[in-house]
């Protein structure tokens, strides 16, 4: 499809024409006009251009015409391998964030952004001198100019997808970076920068040719096209021709390479690719989906004690905090709770409370410059805290612990097939064959109630509606034998009928492994159906845990009853505003002293204004965080605002 709309566009056409006229003599030259190209006429030296040489001969000669064609292949050969040398060391340069860790690849991106401040001629003529004059300093001279340039476009495009679901996912399953490089970055790269390397190559076929020209490049006996050009300066003012043959020859190889490269930005829908080509949502992988890296952020914390028994995942004071050029985020703050072999614990709360980051800190799939801290952090007896770089732990948490994440469309791989993405879970970490791997993926799919499942299989994300794929990406988490599933807003974005499809097949998956649910959602009804409790976060914290059946009845902190009180029902009055929560969140970067609800309570004091409350159980275990837990709400609130 691609190839037929990149023929019928002029600027295509040309193109591809002129592209594969230069590569195809290139490859034909030597052969069909090499032995013309080197016959000496010792009686026809330095003559002007005529029917038997058309742009004249040399001063031995040759018939520069057939000269001109022949040097085509090793002008084409010199510029090719420059710009692999480019692309090849542009990408370890600018993936060198992803495999060498952020410190050190902060050091590498630095020193690209110095070469790429630098003109690219010096830096050509500069590497010339170092590796001295001929083809092969010539090769290494061009392509290592170049590669700063490829770096950094590598380097925006491998950050512009490296936060990616799936990229997490990935790390979570203990899949190596060079795997994950290689496998999920560079398939949904590849496009821009075969654009950006068809577009540079008519710019390295020229910068051959000027070091060739002064003499720096490709030296007698051999000749391409810029070596031609020297021999014909000297008689330019007789027969410039000499000289301008070879240069028409450089224009023609580059309006070639160039013209596919726009014809190919096009067809790609690419735009302006240099240096700006798009990321593609794209992702992947291994397991991915899956399980909780250990590997992140800076996770601090004491030594802590084995969890309670019958608990599955056990926090205690986790904090979150986004250092910045100004004051540190605080995305968490101190949150404290336990999740018991079986249950299901819903987060609810508004955007930018802090419920993703909660689960995200829990997962291990934050990285600095986010700093995760916590006094005990544990998921099955293990510590995540003092085990962080294990790897029998990243393994168990690649198969007990599975993440569903709010995209589904981002948490798989475009350029992959869903059911080898939903085998390398299994491959990894339980050792099974290709094949095993993917009769268990196919097995899995049939699981989530997906219909046909084999040959849904062998199907990429987008052939699936948003239905299915989040069902896959259950499936994909079932891979193994999951103690416990955090699902983040898993029916964001879906129909309501879907939604229900999707928490349903939730709610079986707990019944048929006995696996503990985390539910994250800013959808009161939605918890309050599927989980035994709930945990209400603003600002960082959690202001109240209570049973979610007595959501509606049971809420003592204002902000709950609020949040309730703004779902409507079946009951609710259309001829009245619908009701809203007054003001805005709290900016996690500037959290007032006291309560943080405190500006947009109606039952606020300065107490509140200056004394944060503390979370404190009742008799019946329930948790609230409010000096006026429970006191009625102002009449006008109740029925508007709260």
């Amino acid at each position: 499809m691609r190839a037929a709309h990149l023929l019928r566009r002029p600027v295509g056409l040309a193109g591809f024409g002129l592209l594969v006229i230069v590569l195809s003599v290139a490859a034909l030259g030597p052969i069909l006009w090499g032995d013309r190209a080197t016959a000496v006429d010792t009686g026809n030296l330095l003559a002007g251009p005529s029917a038997e040489h058309w742009i004249g001969t040399d001063n031995l000669g040759r018939d520069l015409f057939s000269r001109v064609l022949v040097a085509t292949r090793l002008s084409i050969v010199l510029a090719l391998g420059a710009t692999a040398i480019s692309i090849v060391l542009g990408l370890v340069l600018g993936a060198a964030p992803m495999l060498a860790g952020p410190r050190l690849g902060r050091l590498v991106t630095w020193a690209v952004n110095v070469l790429v401040a630098f003109p690219g001629l010096l830096l050509v003529l500069f590497f010339a001198v170092v590796f001295g004059v001929g083809e092969r300093g010539a090769a290494f001279a061009v392509g290592l100019a170049g590669a700063p340039s490829f770096a950094r476009l590598c380097h925006t495009l491998i950050a512009g997808i490296s936060e990616r679901d799936y990229i997490a996912a990935a790390r979570i399953a203990g899949v190596s970076r060079l795997r994950i490089l290689r496998r999920h970055v560079l398939p949904n790269i590849a496009e821009p920068l075969i654009v950006n390397a068809t577009m540079s190559a008519g710019g390295v076929l020229l910068s051959f040719a000027g070091l060739s020209f002064l003499g720096l490049g490709v030296q007698a006996p051999s000749y391409d096209w810029g070596k031609l050009m020297q021999d014909g300066l000297n008689g330019i003012y007789t027969n410039p021709l000499a000289a301008l043959g070879p240069g028409f020859a450089v224009i023609v190889a580059g309006l070639a390479f160039n013209l596919t490269g726009e014809a190919l930005a096009a067809a790609f829908g690419l735009g302006d690719v240099p240096g700006t080509a798009r990321r593609s949502r794209i992702r992947t992988a291994a397991g991915q989906t899956l399980a909780p890296a250990v590997t992140g952020p800076a996770v601090t914390g004491p030594a802590v004690t084995a969890p309670v028994e019958g608990t599955i995942l056990s926090v205690d004071d986790l904090r979150v905090t986004i250092a910045g050029a100004g004051n540190p985020i605080h995305a968490v703050r101190g949150v404290t709770f336990a999740v018991r072999d079986g249950e299901a614990v819903g987060v609810v709360g508004e955007s930018g409370s802090g419920k993703s980051m909660t689960a995200l800190a829990v997962a291990g799939l934050l990285e600095e410059p986010i700093r995760v801290e916590a006094g005990h952090l544990a998921f099955a007896g293990e510590d995540l805290l003092a085990a962080a770089d294990s790897a029998s732990l990243r393994k168990r948490l690649g198969t007990s612990l599975a993440v569903v994440f709010q995209d589904p469309m981002t948490s798989f791989n475009p350029v992959h097939r869903v059911g080898p993405q939903l085998a390398e879970v299994s491959r990894f970490h339980q050792g099974l064959s290709r094949k095993a791997a993917f009769a268990r993926a196919v097995d899995r799919l049939r699981a989530v109630r997906i219909r046909e499942p084999a040959r849904r299989a062998r199907q990429h994300p987008f052939e699936f509606s948003g239905g299915m794929r989040q069902r896959a990406m259950i499936g994909m988490g079932l891979m193994g034998t999951p103690r416990l599933i955090i699902a983040d807003e898993p029916t964001t974005a879906l129909d309501v009928t879907v939604q229900q499809q999707v928490l349903g097949l939730l709610a079986e998956v707990r019944r048929d492994t006995g696996a503990a649910l985390l539910l994250i959602s800013h959808d009161v009804s939605v918890v309050t159906d599927v989980c035994d409790r709930v945990l209400v976060m603003y600002a960082g914290r959690i202001v109240e845990e209570l049973p979610a059946r007595g959501l509606r009845t049971l809420a003592r902190h204002p902000y709950t009853r609020a949040l309730v009180a703004a779902v409507p029902d079946m009951e609710t009055d259309l001829t009245r505003p619908l009701a809203v929560i007054p003001g805005l969140p709290v900016d996690p970067a500037h959290v007032p002293a006291g309560c943080a609800f405190a500006a947009r309570c109606p039952l606020a004091d300065d107490r509140c204004r200056s004394v944060e409350p503390v979370l404190e159980a009742d008799t019946a275990g329930n948790r609230v965080a409010c000096h006026k837990a429970g006191q009625p709400l102002p009449a006008r609130t109740e029925e508007v605002t709260a």
